[in-house]
This record gives structure tokens, C-alpha cells and sequence, in this order.
């Protein structure tokens, strides 16, 4: 009886997901991604932050109160070529229903994205940030707790702000890591790489001014509470935009001509702006 209980919750689960992943409609990019331009950009270890249209993506954007919703750690050439001659995987993420996976960099040409570098990053740590995220390949997640996923079916839980990222937390933790950035949190904790700013008073070390930021990242210790917000807030962790990688130069920017307005012609019968 057990045994078919447990499968009733996980085909039921895997529904819930299924229906989370529906794409919205009505999503425009201002700045698409350019494959070519982020693979010569990305380095191993960079973290790609993505503005999903996903129906998951807007609860999980309002309970982080940021426009990113998704992650994927750029991995370079640490996976092999398809047989197939398909693109090569460059990215590892973790998908909800899909667990940890590899995919092109091509899946993101029509979306928001932000490339985070972890600074000053050691050559071994790098390899061992990649190589955490290449032996997760194939880790898959517990479907069976059903208040994990039924959370996500609301864009905007009535809840107060301080509470909105423990609702990432909570269950049983592995529909958890599917959402968050918790598995490569745990990859960069892995090497004593940090992510959000220590808010003891020490010198020379950053921390939080805010009330409200000091009682939050009192909280984001455990790898399950960081979400994709936090490389993009991170003061270690540098944000890289292709177009000023190569070279910028406004001065070269080719702009259209204004449009000069056409004059009005004035009516037949009509003198000096009154109407005979």
C-alpha cells in the first residue's frame, strides 16, 4: 500500500511540474543572449543568471524580489562532444522534474541573462566548482512532496517579505535544490568560496547596512536558502557584460536619422488659422 501511495504522489508530482514549466505568454527580451558572444565571454566557474518565462519563474522572482528566476554554472569544455553533432553542452543547471542536466548555450538566445564571475577564483577551485557540477549530472529529485511544488502555483503568496525566501526552504529539500541555487551554493561552499558578505563588524570586509539585509543574511547560511538574486548582489562576485568585454566605443554606434514631423497643410478655405 505504501509502495502505491508513493507512486500516486509521484506521477502526481511529476503533473504539478510538468504544468510549472509551461511557458508565459507575452515575454519579450530587451537583451537577448548571443551564443557565440557568451562563449567567447563565459569562463569555467561563471555563474549564468537568466530571467525565465517559465510559470514558476514569476513566483520565484516576486518571493526573491529580483528579475532572475534561473541559474546554470558555465562548465567550458569539461563535457564531451555529442555523437550526434547536436551543440555542445556548456552549461550545467538543475531543472524542476528534470533534476541536474546539460544543455547548450543556445537554450538561452531568447532570454535576459547575467554572466557573475566569481573574482579572484584559484585555478584547482575553479576545476573543483566544475567538477562538483559535472559528478551531479543525472541527480534527480523527490516528486513526492506535493506542498513543495503546490507553493509555486500562487505568482504571489500573501506572505510578508522577511518570510518570502524561508518559503523556498521549505520541505523536504530536494524540490528545494531543484528551484534554488542551492547546488551550486554548495559547490562554491565546497571550496570556501563565498557568495554573500560575512555581517560581522570586521575590518576591511563588507556587510550589510540595512536592518532588514543584516537579519536576512543572518539566515542564508545553509545552501538551501540561496537563491539565483544572490551572485548578482554578491560583492565577490563580478558582473561581466559582453558588450564591454570587446572593446566598446559609442562613438561608433550608427544611430537613425530622426524622423523630422511633417507640417500640417491647412484647409482648403482656411486664412491666417481661421475659417472663413
Amino acid at each position: 500500500m505504501t509502495q502505491q501511495t508513493d507512486s500516486l504522489l509521484d506521477r502526481f508530482g511529476r503533473f504539478l511540474a510538468r504544468r510549472l514549466q509551461v511557458e508565459s505568454s507575452g515575454y519579450q527580451p530587451y537583451t537577448p543572449s548571443d551564443p557565440q558572444t557568451l562563449h567567447r565571454t563565459l569562463q569555467p566557474g561563471d555563474v549564468l543568471l537568466v530571467e525565465g518565462n517559465l510559470r514558476i519563474s514569476a513566483a520565484i522572482k516576486y518571493l526573491t524580489q529580483s528579475t532572475w528566476s534561473h541559474s546554470a554554472l558555465y562548465v567550458g569544455d569539461a563535457l564531451e562532444e555529442l555523437g550526434d553533432g547536436s551543440e555542445r553542452p556548456r552549461l550545467i543547471e538543475v531543472n524542476l522534474g528534470d533534476g541536474c542536466i546539460a544543455v547548450p548555450l543556445s537554450k538561452y538566445r531568447t532570454y535576459n541573462t547575467r554572466i557573475c564571475r566569481p573574482s579572484g577564483l584559484t585555478p584547482d577551485d575553479r576545476k573543483a566548482i566544475v567538477d562538483f557540477m559535472v559528478a551531479s549530472l543525472g541527480l534527480r529529485y523527490d516528486m513526492r512532496n506535493i506542498f513543495d511544488l503546490l507553493r509555486y502555483f500562487l505568482p504571489a503568496p500573501p506572505v510578508p517579505v522577511r518570510w518570502r525566501r524561508r518559503m523556498l526552504a521549505l520541505g523536504s529539500g530536494d524540490p528545494t535544490r531543484a528551484i534554488c541555487s542551492s547546488l551550486m551554493a554548495q559547490a562554491f561552499q565546497a571550496v570556501q568560496y563565498p557568495i554573500l558578505p560575512d555581517i560581522r563588524p570586521v575590518p576591511g570586509q563588507a556587510s550589510a547596512e540595512s536592518t532588514y539585509s543584516r537579519a536576512e543574511i543572518l539566515h542564508i547560511r545553509h545552501h538551501s536558502l540561496f537563491t539565483p538574486r544572490d551572485f548578482d548582489l554578491s560583492p565577490y562576485f563580478e558582473i561581466v557584460k559582453p558588450t564591454l568585454v570587446y572593446g566598446f566605443d559609442y562613438k561608433k554606434l550608427q544611430w537613425a536619422e530622426p524622423v523630422e514631423p511633417k507640417a500640417v497643410e491647412a484647409e482648403p478655405g482656411a486664412e491666417g488659422g481661421e475659417v472663413a
